[in-house]
């Protein structure tokens, strides 16, 4: 079999990438992991995750990341620092362009995730991990008896202000209009909710904070007026961006069958996309959950799905 020609490869290396990586490599697939720009997904930008089963006293996210991708070498699996940069499903084997190399498989797991909208300010990225965060589900509890930013007028804003008060004492919602796109029962909620305020007509211009050897830690905000331009600081111990996720799939366009955001859509059930042979797992098709065990169960189901498929094909 050529170098070039894999039984399976994996577009994306998260937790849905390296899950799928280990139970095929275990099945003797031998399959190679494109792990992308951001090697690990989200994750590495995360610091301490508790949330994922298995380690009782947390473990950063990079670690987690590290510890996985050795499991799947371990068992076989290639993983290998490239982007891909095309693909084509309409011949088999599939074709994969990576950093200018031509790749065949005769089956996908795709597992590129999706990245949080965020403010695209250089405090935001300072502190992003160190006090700003995208998640609340997964950093809430850092926040118990403290105050936190909810940046956004949407759904998503306000189930995150709602959930964080189950640990912060006071939550404000951070947003550029008086009018909100979130649905009327959600704005309702979050109106109803006495820990939660609202500051309308501002936007974020900086993350404030301190960085005094190496450890960083949020103090507050400058926020700008929409209307008249004026800025006032408002104390904070963080800040979470809840303008929504972009799922990575802009390679897939016009490819595999996706819903008006761009989410993959796969057959309910299994994570089989429209294309015979070609599986997606984690956030690139799951807008509800973003979680990292969520995202490691279905990249289980894709390498399932996937070693099926080529047992039924003969291609095993």
């Amino acid at each position: 079999m050529s170098e070039k020609h894999h039984k399976v490869i994996i577009i994306g290396s998260g937790p849905a990438g390296l899950t799928s990586a280990i139970y095929t490599a275990r099945a003797n697939l031998n399959p190679v992991v494109f792990e992308g720009m951001q090697p690990g997904g989200q994750l590495t930008i995360t610091t301490e995750v508790e949330n994922y089963p298995g380690f009782e006293e947390g473990i950063q996210g990079p670690e987690l990341m590290d510890v996985m991708r050795k499991q799947a070498t371990k068992f076989g699996a290639k993983c290998e620092y490239k982007e891909v940069t095309e693909v084509d499903f309409s011949q088999k084997p599939f074709i994969v362009k990576a950093d200018k190399e031509e790749f065949t498989a005769d089956s996908i797991i795709i597992s590129t995730g999706a990245s949080a909208r965020l403010l695209n300010i250089d405090s935001e990225k300072k502190f992003m991990g160190y006090g700003v965060s995208a998640c609340a589900t997964c950093d809430g509890f850092f926040y118990k008896g403290l105050k936190v930013l909810v940046v956004g007028g949407g759904d998503t804003a306000m189930e995150e202000a709602n959930y964080l008060t189950k640990f912060a004492d006071e939550v404000v919602i951070v947003h550029r209009r008086e009018g909100f796109r979130s649905s009327q029962i959600m704005l309702d909620r979050a109106k109803k909710n006495p820990k939660i305020s609202f500051m309308t007509n501002y936007v974020i211009k900086e993350v404030l904070g301190t960085d005094e050897n190496g450890r960083k830690v949020v103090t507050g905000a400058l926020l700008e007026n929409t209307q008249d331009g004026s800025t006032t600081e408002v104390k904070t111990d963080g800040i979470f961006i809840a303008i929504g996720h972009q799922p990575n799939t802009s390679l897939f366009t016009g490819k595999l069958n996706m819903d008006e955001t761009g989410y993959l859509l796969v057959e309910p059930g299994t994570t089989k996309t429209n294309i015979e042979g070609v599986f997606a797992a984690g956030d690139v098709a799951d807008k509800h959950y973003r979680q990292a065990i969520t995202a490691a169960g279905t990249g289980c189901m894709a390498a399932l799905d996937a070693q099926r498929y080529l047992e039924e094909n003969e291609l095993a």
